[in-house]
């Protein structure tokens, strides 16, 4: 993923922690609780934490979101094989928004003209601000984000697949080799897709495979390789799925390098509140839905 700028990377700059290992423990406890709570029906506020009272987190767990479950749901509607798995898997990452998944009949990925009109004809088909989604580069050519979702990857499902088949279960290299076709300054879109394929085909991308680190989750993962005296970001992943079982020997399943990864973000966002780096406004702010 581009790191040539990075908006986050000062964002814990004077930030102490005696133990940023426990540190990182407590904050997946304390949100994992949350969603304990939300989920049993239980009134908000969820925490006694400000932090968490205010501020907009993910859950500790990528299958536990509603971004999440609304993929996943609309790709079990698709067909088994795996170049249309591809297909459904990118576009719900282009899309990246859980209405339009909720709605969507998947059949439309098979007519790139009516799935277009589809989305078209809806005020808002996309999720803007979760991450930046960019024009593809694909033979010279530039493809808009809608152009990409709708014809694109119908069209080139097989060469994506092939690709993804020929990584040896590595989201690392899938997401490099797609994005010297796609040319995406910003390739975290192809990363999230292959990382997903895991959820349904563990035998082609493997869940437990390494993974790039995000611009969100730098600062952390820094921390964490001073705090342990580790100079590389895959040594910190295995080194912190060990400690779990110290620290979270409760969890309702094992972590995997996209957890810490996916959490280092996480904890990232938690820690810049307390460091002050960060503010309670715009879409920070959560508003807790009845």
């Amino acid at each position: 993923m581009n790191q040539n700028f990075n908006p986050y990377k000062s964002a814990l700059d004077g930030l102490i922690l005696e133990n940023p290992v426990l540190a990182f423990f407590q904050f997946c406890k304390k949100r994992e609780d949350i969603r304990i709570k939300r989920e049993s029906g239980l009134p908000a506020p969820w925490s006694n934490d400000p932090i968490f009272q205010k501020g907009r987190f993910l859950n500790v767990f990528r299958e536990d979101d509603r971004g999440s479950k609304a993929i996943i749901q609309f790709v079990n509607k698709t067909s088994s094989d795996f170049p249309t798995l591809v297909q459904a898997i990118f576009f719900s990452r282009w899309c990246n928004r859980q209405e339009t998944l909720d709605i969507l009949d998947p059949i439309l990925l098979k007519n790139p003209d009516k799935l277009s009109s589809f989305l078209i004809d809806m005020n808002s088909w996309c999720n803007t601000t979760a991450y930046p989604v960019e024009p593809i580069q694909l033979n010279d050519t530039e493809y808009s984000r809608i152009e990409t979702a709708t014809h694109i990857l119908k069209s080139n499902k097989e060469m994506l697949s092939n690709l993804i088949l020929n990584s040896n279960g590595s989201v690392i290299e899938a997401t490099a080799q797609i994005n010297k076709i796609f040319q995406m300054k910003n390739d975290f879109p192809i990363f999230m897709a292959v990382m997903d394929i895991a959820w349904f085909r563990p035998d082609i991308i493997k869940p437990d495979s390494n993974v790039p680190v995000g611009i969100g989750a730098v600062a952390y993962i820094e921390i964490l390789k001073s705090y342990l005296k580790i100079d590389s970001d895959e040594k910190v992943f295995a080194h912190m799925i060990k400690l779990q079982k110290k620290y979270w020997p409760e969890a309702k399943r094992n972590f995997h390098p996209i957890d810490i990864e996916y959490l280092s973000c996480e904890c990232r966002k938690y820690y810049s509140y307390v460091n002050g780096t960060k503010l309670f406004e715009g879409k920070n702010l959560f508003y807790p839905k009845k």
